[in-house]
């Protein structure tokens, strides 16, 4: 993965391996205490508020607040030539956010907290550029497949322990630890040495060309398209459904680690296998699971096919958005990466924003379960048409 190539800045030497093992710290720190609190989330918003619709909207700032700030930010690390200082920022707003929920008891309250944590998520733009800079373009499905990989070895470790810290100091005290735990991924990209880049002035043209070029556009939707459907399922009605079938904080802890679990398995076996299938038909693959896996949601009368489509869903996930993250930068330069990565993740959180505030609305008004139904058809069939604009690889 890595080579003994040294990265010079100033007085400081570091190896590209050691580089890149603090990078990866950084974002097992970083993904853990965005989602120690996640798997009973969405049901501890429940309890502040019966209507379905305002749980969607509370769940969906993660990714609206995403949605508006990648994009920007990317264009802004270009333009400086660092990413550090917007990293470490984010970092602190994941935790800033965090803190704000656990001591919150109101709805409104959760709705901010969820807001400083979708602009924290934000700088994942700059992570993975900041990771794909110490290796060749040509490796970008890749690098971003293994990083896709390490983020889920995280996430799958922080859920794993949600329903114990509940039933240690209740919902709060899962808050508590993730604001910890981003303070320590703070730490960790302090001691990061950041390569001198030339600032890179942003131009109208250059803007226009890179949002309307194909191989950027493309990917960004179909993955906009993937993360409307996960978070309408695992990561805000699922865990819902799973409780009004009789799910403990245990069990709900353990449906969202099994999710992410497979998401780092899908993630890894992307990275092993990227260079001999075409990505066109992971693509395809990811459609049909999500499909898939919402059907088995809208028929589930009990807790063994809610594991089964979340296992599912999660290898989907994986696979697919390895793969688009990928191509959405592999043909970009150094220089326009972080813009062009800002954009990817810009346009796919509009899909983790719209997913689970109209999943919401649809809910309330016919039905969990129906829901999954329509927005599995929905998305099966936009994304079959949208791989047809992949670029050939």
């Amino acid at each position: 993965m890595s080579s003994p190539a040294l990265t010079k800045t100033g007085t400081h030497i570091q190896s590209r391996r050691g580089l890149f093992a603090l990078y990866m710290a950084a974002v097992v720190f970083y993904w853990a205490s965005m989602y120690l609190y996640v798997p009973t989330l969405s049901n501890y918003v429940k309890t502040k508020t019966d209507n379905l619709a305002m749980v969607g909207i509370v769940i969906a700032q993660y990714g609206l607040w995403q949605a508006v700030a990648r994009f920007p930010l990317g264009i802004a690390a270009d333009w400086i030539g660092r990413r550090k200082p917007f990293i470490i920022a984010g970092f602190a707003l994941a935790g800033l956010g965090a803190l704000w929920m656990g001591l919150t008891n109101s709805v409104n309250g959760l709705l901010v907290g969820r807001a400083l944590t979708g602009f924290a998520a934000s700088v994942w733009v700059l992570l993975v550029v900041a990771v794909n800079s110490q290796f060749p373009p040509e490796d970008a499905v890749r690098i971003s497949a293994f990083v896709s990989g390490v983020n889920s070895v995280a996430r799958m470790l922080a859920t794993s322990i949600t329903g114990r810290l509940n039933e240690w100091g209740g919902p709060s005290l899962a808050f508590f630890a993730a604001a910890g735990t981003a303070a320590v991924a703070v730490l960790t990209m302090v001691g990061i040495r950041e390569p001198a880049r030339p600032p890179q002035a942003p131009s109208l043209g250059s803007l226009g060309k890179l949002i309307t070029r194909r191989d950027v556009l493309a990917p960004s939707l179909l993955c906009a398209v993937s993360q409307f459907a996960m978070w309408a399922g695992p990561f805000t009605f699922a865990p819902i459904l799973a409780k009004n079938l009789g799910a403990s904080d245990d069990t709900l802890s353990l449906l969202t680690s099994l999710n992410i679990g497979m998401v780092m398995l899908g993630s890894f076996a992307t990275s092993a296998i990227a260079k001999q299938v075409r990505s066109r038909w992971l693509v395809v693959f990811n459609f049909i699971a999500i499909a898939l896996s919402m059907g088995m949601l809208t028929i589930a009368r009990s807790l063994p096919l809610v594991f089964v489509s979340q296992i599912s869903f999660g290898l989907a996930s994986g696979i697919g958005y390895s793969v688009l993250m990928g191509l959405s930068i592999r043909d970009v330069d150094e220089t326009q990466r972080a813009t062009a990565m800002g954009l990817f993740q810009a346009v796919y959180a509009a899909g983790m924003f719209a997913g689970p505030w109209l999943s919401g609305i649809l809910a309330n008004s016919i039905g969990i379960q129906p829901m999954f139904s329509v927005v599995g058809g929905v998305c099966l069939v936009v994304g079959l048409v949208g791989v047809q604009q992949l670029a050939n690889d």
